[in-house]
């Protein structure tokens, strides 16, 4: 992975797991212990399933701009088709408290993806070539 993909995933995971702890509290405050471990477990299927998406593009965009595009728009899909499918699942087991489980999903999901663009905004990555010699231009 580069640098620049380490200080996305850092960026995006720490705030996630810390929102996903508050979660868990204000579960085990309302609900109780199952209500605790839905919050758990729901902050680490986003972190987990999100921080493969990430690796797989860090990976992809080694290949090429193409592959890069392809593989974030697949794990894209994946991911979302994956956390609804175990959001159904597991909608009403009864290991844990399903709702707490899927407001943690949804909570980090959106805290994720929130702190994952502002550190893509943050980076310092050229979007362009300067480099770069366009057709028909002089030279």
């Amino acid at each position: 992975m580069q640098a620049n993909d380490v200080r996305v995933l850092k960026s995006a995971a720490i705030p996630t797991l810390a929102v996903g702890a508050i979660v868990a509290v204000v579960a085990l405050v309302v609900v109780g212990g199952k209500g605790a471990l839905g919050a758990v477990v729901g902050t680490l299927l986003v972190g987990v399933f999100f921080s493969i998406s990430v690796v797989a593009v860090s990976y992809a965009a080694k290949v090429s701009p193409q592959v890069m595009a392809m593989a974030a728009m697949g794990s894209y899909l994946v991911k979302v088709v994956a956390v609804m499918l175990m959001l159904v699942a597991f909608g009403d087991t009864g290991a844990w408290h399903p709702k707490a489980f899927a407001w943690s999903v949804v909570v980090c999901t959106i805290v994720w993806t929130a702190f994952e663009v502002r550190a893509f905004v943050k980076t310092k990555m050229l979007y362009v070539d300067p480099e770069a010699k366009v057709p028909g231009k002089g030279d």
